[in-house]
């Protein structure tokens, strides 16, 4: 058994409440959830306006699902205009 845990750290230039954030944040999660059985939270800079943590956990027998499904996140979060990434960690356990 693999496990995977993506760390995402994003800057969000034209934020201007907590509100609006929560709303950009909630969006890519929920896209993330929807295409990828995996499990999605804000996990930091959770009262900044314009910083974001979204943490990502994934569970499979293979690596290579693994490797896709990691490409596929940094895509989904990439195509997100109103954030820019900052870091993208990857940890295989």
């Amino acid at each position: 058994m693999k496990v995977v845990i993506c760390t995402i750290e994003l800057f969000l230039p034209d934020v201007g409440s907590l509100k609006a954030k929560r709303q950009i944040i909630k969006s890519i999660t929920q896209r993330i959830r929807s295409r990828i059985n995996a499990s999605v939270a804000e996990t930091g800079f959770q009262d900044c306006w314009q910083r974001a943590v979204i943490g990502v956990a994934m569970v499979s027998s293979s690596g290579i699902l693994l490797d896709r499904q990691v490409n596929f996140i940094r895509d989904i979060v990439d195509d997100c205009a109103e954030a820019e990434t900052v870091e993208f960690l990857v940890e295989y356990v």
